[in-house]
């Protein structure tokens, strides 16, 4: 087959400009081998024109920025039965006078500035425990991507039209790695590859030089294209011709190696690109809590910390609490529920689930030289916070 020929079978129409050698200015120094262009390279590869793409049925409006496929409607989640049984809340321990004291010596251990006197002499007047909620929903959902993407052909099999129609973004079966976990994939969309000539270099591997435009020289850098060079000798300003380009003022190019081309970055040199449809998978889990604690506590100390779990489900599709003791985890959960079941409207719900954590709260009022203070044990590390330390110094590290 001719060149004409195979450029008007690969989707090059006859007409066309085709100059002796492609415009683009990606180089390579000294002829490097493909993939290993060096800094001088300014531009970047474009994508082909979007014409030249092959018509795939179902991918009309498919360009080179990834566009999402709206997910199937289901009903098969939204239609199940009411949800398992549930089980009774248990209470939480609740922590002795002994243990509010070591846990507030480790905490003053873990400071610098803090003096453990205090927390060796204080007097204990009351510890009153109580539980903060932590409630938590996530809905694992997945999101389909289409776009158009292209590669250097090399010669690896080509799976074409010729091979059937192809399937639906979502007709392709492909499995999260990992439930709950933010990833993301890519596949060849099945029977849309085909192989077109580089619209960078129009098929023949090479693009002309940016640095000598194709020149294959460039001013010379000795003599800055003078062909001569100055030196002052015996009192004298003489002329010299130029040792390195002898006289001529131009060098050779020390981009192209003075062959006024470079390989194709795009297509690697290899003068074809394989084009094809890439479908884009990314899973993400979203997560949304709600805290519940009526101390003067900072709430988002909660996240950080361990509790019991007095409840926790897995299912397409979870139901709103409805049975917990506080009825404001059970709101919280009827919002986040109702919210997340209408928020991902171009992305498929996997999975849901959510969880109730009770973290014990345990606020100490104690006496120390006659005045009153108090802090807080709170989770099963029993880790302290403190508002109001009295031994406590940002200057040095002096108290004991």
């Amino acid at each position: 087959m001719s060149m004409m020929a195979q450029q008007q079978h690969q989707g090059y129409g006859p007409g066309q400009p085709q100059p002796p050698y492609p415009q683009g200015s990606l180089a390579a120094p000294g002829g490097a081998p493909p993939g290993q262009q060096g800094p001088d390279q300014a531009a970047a590869a474009t994508a082909p024109p979007l014409e030249k793409m092959d018509h795939v049925a179902g991918y009309e409006n498919v360009g080179f920025n990834a566009a999402a496929a709206p997910p199937p409607a289901y009903a098969d989640a939204v239609a199940q039965g009411p949800p398992p049984e549930r089980r009774d809340i248990q209470n939480v321990p609740v922590i002795t006078e002994e243990q509010a004291r070591e846990a507030m010596l480790q905490y003053v251990a873990e400071h610098c500035c803090y003096g453990s006197g205090t927390a060796k002499e204080m007097v204990f007047r009351d510890l009153q425990s109580s539980s903060a909620f932590h409630y938590t929903l996530e809905t694992f959902t997945e999101k389909r991507q289409t776009s158009w993407a292209y590669e250097p052909y090399i010669g690896q099999p080509i799976d074409g039209p010729h091979n059937g129609p192809a399937p639906g973004p979502w007709d392709i079966q492909v499995q999260p790695p990992t439930k709950f976990k933010t990833q993301h994939s890519h596949v060849e969309v099945p029977h849309t590859a085909s192989v077109k000539p580089c619209h960078d270099c129009i098929g023949n591997g090479r693009v002309r030089c940016h640095h000598c435009h194709g020149c294959g020289h460039s001013r010379c850098h000795h003599c800055h294209g003078h062909g001569t060079v100055e030196r002052y000798e015996d009192g004298h300003h003489h002329h010299h011709t130029c040792h390195v380009c002898h006289g001529s003022g131009n060098a050779r190019c020390h981009v192209c190696h003075g062959h006024g081309q470079v390989p194709c970055r795009t297509c690697d040199a290899k003068g074809n690109l394989k084009c094809f449809i890439r479908l884009t998978i990314t899973w993400t889990n979203n997560m949304n809590d709600h805290i519940v604690e009526r101390t003067s506590l900072p709430d988002e100390l909660i996240r950080s910390v361990t509790g019991q779990v007095a409840f926790e489900e897995e299912l397409p599709r979870v139901w709103p609490i409805n049975h917990f003791p506080d009825a404001t985890i059970n709101q919280a959960s009827q919002q986040l529920v109702e919210r997340h079941n209408t928020q991902f409207q171009m992305e498929r719900i996997l999975l849901q689930r959510h969880q109730v954590r009770i973290i014990p709260v345990t606020e100490s009022l104690y006496t120390w030289k006659g005045k009153d203070y108090n802090f807080f044990v709170y989770g099963f590390e029993n880790k302290v916070w403190t508002s109001n330390y009295p031994q406590s110094c940002c200057c040095g590290c002096t108290i004991i």
